[in-house]
């Protein structure tokens, strides 16, 4: 692969045009929308250099998930996409849980089950598998041939709630959908799978650190089993106000959905369920091999925990937030305060053999599912590999990969999020 360094922004991202297609959260009477570019509903332009045809996999709805209980916000099917494995990858097995931030209060939940964040009623029939899901060699050169599923998120708690408000018809069952897709996948031939990885963008990166032993547990000693999380690692951060957005927002979000029936009663033993939410407190206490894919100036948490507008209502950060070419030496400077205290949070675990980390100075989201991030000709690098490079490297043993790129300004290859 002819490797190119090569920094790319990414215009377009049209936030009322992403509101209406991804199911927008809110907490307090703050409408989210910054939520709506998260997870992997950017609408920028591809770079002109870039020719590859996405393959388009047909959505299947799991028709014996409503006798569990495994069912959306709004009581419909849950649903996920499969495109079989071929040849030397026919038996082996990656799940991707699809990502779109959270719903946190009755009222945004009820706004979100009206969306394909919320019920498969308003799920794409079909969807585009590229970056980690592509099924061409050239784009996906370790996982191409693999069974690979997208499972689709429509429970507002990262796969990981269950309870219900019969009031407001809500329903919440995010660990049912999981329990239900993963036996749906075992009879569908994951059962014999001699290679399995579970992965996940954003929500659904965090999810994949949640579910990370479990899926595990579902396969024998000699499986090969690891996790991959993009976008996920979220930290309990001070907003530019000096209050904790995000913990006000997970918050709501565990007490809602009773998420803490599913977090690791180790962590429960130490610290509040809240805090269990948080990837920094929940790592420590997984066991199987993760890798965690994250940009250090994560657009999400800059959008939305760290400068939102409910912190900035005089939209000081907006010029910063839009492009980080525009930010002040203040504001770049609370962002590499925030980068250390993401690597802080990583240093016990940058240590251990069996985890992986690719954390690039780039202001991006969700890395792994889009092909210009994932393998192309100008894809970011890190010790002068791709990520998807990276990733093969560590899941296959080939190398130890732990990645961590220097402050910005110095990485020229990152594709960062620009937005008008």
């Amino acid at each position: 692969m002819a490797i190119m360094k090569k920094k790319l922004n990414f215009f377009g991202f049209a936030f009322a045009f992403a509101c209406l297609v991804c199911g927008v959260v809110s907490y307090g009477s703050e409408p989210l929308s910054v939520l709506s570019f998260l997870e992997n509903d950017a609408v920028g332009a591809k770079p002109s250099s870039v020719t590859y045809q996405p393959l388009m996999v047909n959505l299947t709805l799991i028709h014996g998930a409503a006798s569990t209980g495994a069912v959306c916000l709004d009581g419909t099917l849950p649903g996920y996409h499969l495109d079989r494995g071929f040849g030397s990858g026919a038996n082996s097995w990656l799940v991707h849980l699809e990502g779109g931030g959270w719903c946190n209060t009755v009222r945004n939940c009820v706004y979100r089950k009206n969306s394909r964040r919320g019920s498969s009623t308003y799920m794409e029939s079909q969807i585009q598998f590229t970056g980690i899901l592509s099924n061409k060699a050239e784009e996906n050169p370790d996982f191409f041939n693999w069974n690979r599923v997208k499972l689709r998120y429509c429970d507002g708690a990262s796969f990981s709630g269950d309870s219900e408000l019969e009031s407001e018809q809500l329903q919440f069952r995010g660990q049912k959908i999981w329990l239900a897709a993963i036996e749906e996948l075992m009879f569908q031939g994951m059962q014999t799978a001699n290679q399995a990885l579970l992965s996940g963008c954003s929500a659904g990166g965090l999810a994949s650190l949640i579910h990370c032993d479990e899926f595990r547990s579902l396969f024998p000693e000699s499986t090969k089993v690891k996790c991959l999380s993009d976008a996920g690692f979220f930290l309990d951060a001070v907003d530019v106000s000096g209050n904790r957005t995000l913990r006000n927002l997970f918050e709501g979000v565990v007490q809602l959905q009773d998420v803490q029936k599913n977090l690791p009663k180790s962590c429960l033993d130490q610290l509040d369920p809240t805090s269990c939410f948080f990837p920094q407190n929940m790592v420590q206490h997984i066991e199987t091999p993760w890798f965690l894919l994250n940009a250090a100036y994560d657009s999400w948490q800059v959008q939305a925990s760290l400068a939102p507008h409910s912190a900035d209502p005089n939209g000081f950060w907006s010029d910063c937030k839009a492009n980080h070419a525009n930010c002040t030496s203040s504001q770049i400077q609370f962002l590499q305060d925030f980068r250390d205290q993401l690597l802080n949070n990583l240093k016990d675990f940058a240590n251990t053999p069996q985890t992986g980390l690719f954390i690039n100075s780039c202001f991006a989201h969700c890395q792994s599912e889009r092909q210009e991030t994932w393998f192309a000709d100008n894809s970011p690098l890190l010790d002068n590999k791709p990520i998807a490079v990276a990733v093969g490297d560590w899941y296959f043993d080939r190398e130890v990969v732990k990645a961590i790129d220097c402050a910005y300004p110095c990485d020229s290859t990152c594709h960062n999020l620009v937005f008008k």
